[in-house]
């Protein structure tokens, strides 16, 4: 059985902390307790696209990234959510990530199905998209447990040759 997990949203502050991988400045700014992989190489790109996105297009603020919760273990265990509001075809992408401290105790999946029932309980969303690298295999292998569709590719700046798996919701 997989977790239960939250998404808790952040302050636009916050995500500037995170964004400048200022875990103490970040920590009295958040909702939850903050954990150095929230600050690593692996996590500070995505927190300073979302701190110029949180200033660009506040509209954008509940839908974006945010930090997960175990809250039955007491556990910040990763970050997600989110990439935009849905656009004009209803379609919102979902990213997360775990911490490897975390992973392969199902909070992946946890946070994906959490995504899924956010974007199917949401009248303005009508596709679910996740995108990913052809050499992430636990990402492609928890994808292919669902009903995604493949619809393309795309070169992502950050991460490279991305396959685009689609879901309607």
């Amino acid at each position: 059985m997989s977790p239960r997990v939250r998404i808790v949203q952040l302050s636009p502050e916050a995500l500037r902390a995170l964004a400048d991988g200022d875990l103490a400045a970040a920590a009295p700014l958040a909702p939850v307790p903050l954990t150095p992989w929230l600050v690593s190489a692996e996590r500070i790109g995505t927190w300073r696209m979302r701190a110029r996105q949180a200033v660009e297009s506040p509209e954008d603020l509940p839908w974006i990234t945010g930090i997960v919760r175990d809250e039955a273990a007491g556990l910040t265990v990763g970050a997600g959510g989110f990439h935009a509001a849905p656009d004009e075809r209803g379609m919102v992408e979902a990213g997360y990530g775990v911490d490897p401290a975390y992973r392969r105790r199902g909070y992946a999946r946890a946070v994906l199905e959490g995504l899924i029932e956010r974007a199917r309980a949401e009248p303005s969303v009508t596709v679910l998209r996740l995108t990913i690298s052809p050499e992430n295999e636990p990402s492609l292998a928890l994808a292919r447990q669902y009903p995604f569709v493949v619809v393309g590719e795309q070169w992502d700046e950050e991460d490279g040759l991305e396959t685009i798996y689609e879901l309607g919701v």
